[in-house]
């Protein structure tokens, strides 16, 4: 029994020495760890301010993005006005000239025929006071019609 009972002090020595090793290997990795986690916490803390960095870059560019675009959507609007308003003053152009021509138009030369032949009339006439008759009426009767088509245009 003596042997079983020096075996058995013998296993313990050599599992208290192996416990004993593997206790200071325990003792040396504790400083790594910590120093480990002391980077890995400093690494995070990095990380965070990293994200929080990017975060505002990230709001300061969306915010430039949304500037731009509300410009650009505001000089297409412009651009559209003006060629709307230039659109819009061609047509009216062409309207009146249209009116004039199919309106005014036949009604001078219905005004002024007359008024040319009295002015031949005139010219053959030996009375020089005809002539002055005639350039009296002709001031009359285009002051009359001028007044007439004022009235006419400003009632329609």
């Amino acid at each position: 029994m003596s042997d079983l009972v020096t075996v058995r002090e013998e296993l313990m020595a050599v599992a208290i020495g192996d416990l004993g090793t593997l206790l200071d290997r325990f003792e040396k990795l504790a400083p790594q760890l910590e120093a480990s986690r002391m980077e890995l916490q400093s690494t995070s803390t990095d990380l965070a301010e990293k994200v929080e960095a990017y975060s505002k870059r990230m709001d300061e560019i969306t915010e430039n993005a949304k500037l731009q675009a509300v410009k650009h959507i505001a000089r297409r609007a412009d651009e559209m006005a003006r060629g709307t308003v230039d659109t819009q003053t061609r047509a009216m152009e062409e309207a009146a000239r249209v009116v004039f021509r199919n309106e005014v138009g036949p009604t001078l030369q219905r005004v002024t025929l007359p008024l040319q032949e009295m002015a031949n009339l005139a010219r053959k006439g030996a009375r020089p006071w005809e002539g002055w008759l005639l350039h009296a009426a002709t001031a009359v009767l285009s002051s009359a019609i001028s007044w007439a088509m004022a009235a006419w245009l400003w009632l329609r």
